[in-house]
């Protein structure tokens, strides 16, 4: 973060951008990179929050302008604007001389950032989500960790408030409290439990609507029950954190359950007598794949394996805590204390993973840079893959428009990098300049 500008007035400004109302504006000159490919002098055109024209040929740029009384000939360099406190005043022609362009990121599994936690309230989302929209995170679910029952009831009611008022965050995940004991990483043992049908009441009583995902071992007493019970209320289970074996998983996934939560960890692995839940989701389309791509959590040989097994069902998420974008030192994930160390986060008590300080633009920069994975598969893995995973890559009730795409009907949400590099320079949300 900008050494002049703190992270509470940086918060502010992307509160107030985010529920400010949406700017006519338009991108030419761009190198796109989508899920659908690369097109070079692409230009798009943004009205209402959403994409109402794109091309590459200078004269439909010109009549797409006209359409929305922009004026294309007034068109203006990429101005950096990392160091603006406000992000509101930008060129409504921006010439972006063949910068990338991507859709924003959306990421479906992260905990918090700047030091602050999506359970620590109002102001502490607020912190953490213009820590993620730095970064290129256009829309956010906001993961809550494991807490007795009453605390993260009381955490949804206020996500719920949160995201009745702002475009950027889109719900709640729920990473517990249905967990196996065996598999709880660093959520705490004392608050896991079977989910029972008066706890599933109690947690969709308190969130309004407003869950987007929750993991569940499928194997508990009531696993497969819970998950068929949240899938006919909108929600879409998650299967991790689990012991599970192949058959459970396939029940699993016939119930309702659309995400594996974050591949290979927090799950018992591949065994050639004993296949477990990754062959089951390997051959069900149906469900898209949690990833962290940090070389830590899944180490680089394995994220291309990943890549090259589930390819376009791949949801590159972070998993982050509140140490991310922070420096090396003691934090807390819930109530447990955690020591990060190199960027990497360990429970005190035992050494467990205890999520990431891991951001989107630097999985992605990653996947591309040092894996060198194809740019559109990467994207479209930060993008389209986790807009798939929640329904909201179509006509939806969560988003005005559909996301994870740079295409007319859809939502502007768009990232314009610094140049060809993976840095990510201004980001758009719905219209709005967040960054």
């Amino acid at each position: 973060m900008d050494g002049k500008v703190t992270k509470e007035e940086r918060s502010a400004a992307v509160r107030e951008a985010v529920m400010s109302a949406p700017k006519t504006f338009a991108i030419r000159n761009a190198t796109k990179i989508d899920a659908r490919g690369v097109e070079r002098h692409f230009w798009l055109v943004s009205a209402h929050g959403a994409i109402v024209a794109t091309g590459t040929g200078d004269d439909d740029f010109d009549r797409a302008c006209t359409k929305v009384s922009l004026k294309p000939a007034a068109s203006q360099g990429s101005a950096d604007v990392s160091s603006a406190v406000s992000p509101t005043a930008d060129a409504p022609v921006i010439d972006a001389h063949g910068a990338i362009l991507t859709p924003g990121y959306i990421d479906i599994h992260s905990h918090g950032a700047w030091e602050q936690s999506f359970d620590d309230g109002f102001e502490g989302i607020a912190i953490a989500r213009a820590g993620h929209a730095m970064h290129g995170t256009t829309r956010q679910v906001l993961s809550l960790i494991t807490n007795p029952l009453d605390v993260m009831c009381a955490n949804l009611r206020t996500v719920a408030k949160v995201c009745a008022e702002r475009q950027d965050c889109i719900g709640a995940h729920l990473e517990g409290p249905f967990l196996a004991l065996s598999r709880k990483g660093a959520h705490d043992p004392a608050c896991l439990r079977d989910p029972e049908p008066q706890y599933v009441d109690r947690l969709l009583e308190a969130s309004d609507g407003c869950i987007r995902q929750i993991t569940i071992a499928p194997e508990l007493p009531h696993g497969l029950e819970a998950i068929r019970r949240f899938s006919q209320a909108g929600v879409v289970p998650a299967i991790g954190h689990c012991d599970a074996d192949y058959d459970t998983t396939k029940r699993g996934i016939d119930a309702g359950a659309r995400i594996l939560t974050h591949v290979f960890n927090a799950m018992n692995g591949i065994h050639h007598r004993e296949p477990g839940p990754i062959p089951a989701v390997l051959e069900d389309p149906r469900v898209q794949v949690e990833l962290i791509n940090d070389g830590f959590h899944v180490q680089n040989p394995v994220v291309k394996l990943a890549f090259a097994l589930f390819g376009g069902r791949i949801a590159l998420i972070t998993d982050s805590m509140a140490a991310t974008g922070c420096p090396d030192g003691a934090y807390t994930l819930g109530k447990l204390a955690v020591t990060v160390q190199q960027g990497h986060a360990r429970l005190v008590s035992n050494g467990a993973i205890a999520g990431s300080t891991l951001t989107l633009e630097e999985s992605v920069r990653r996947g591309v840079e040092e894996l060198g994975l194809s740019a559109v598969s990467v994207v479209a893995g930060a993008t389209l893959g986790p807009a798939h995973a929640l329904g909201i890559d179509r006509p939806n009730s969560v988003t005005n428009s559909p996301v994870g795409l740079l295409s007319e009907g859809y939502a502007a949400d768009c990232l314009l990098h610094a140049g060809a590099s993976w840095k990510v320079q201004s980001v758009w949300c719905e219209g709005r300049r967040l960054v």
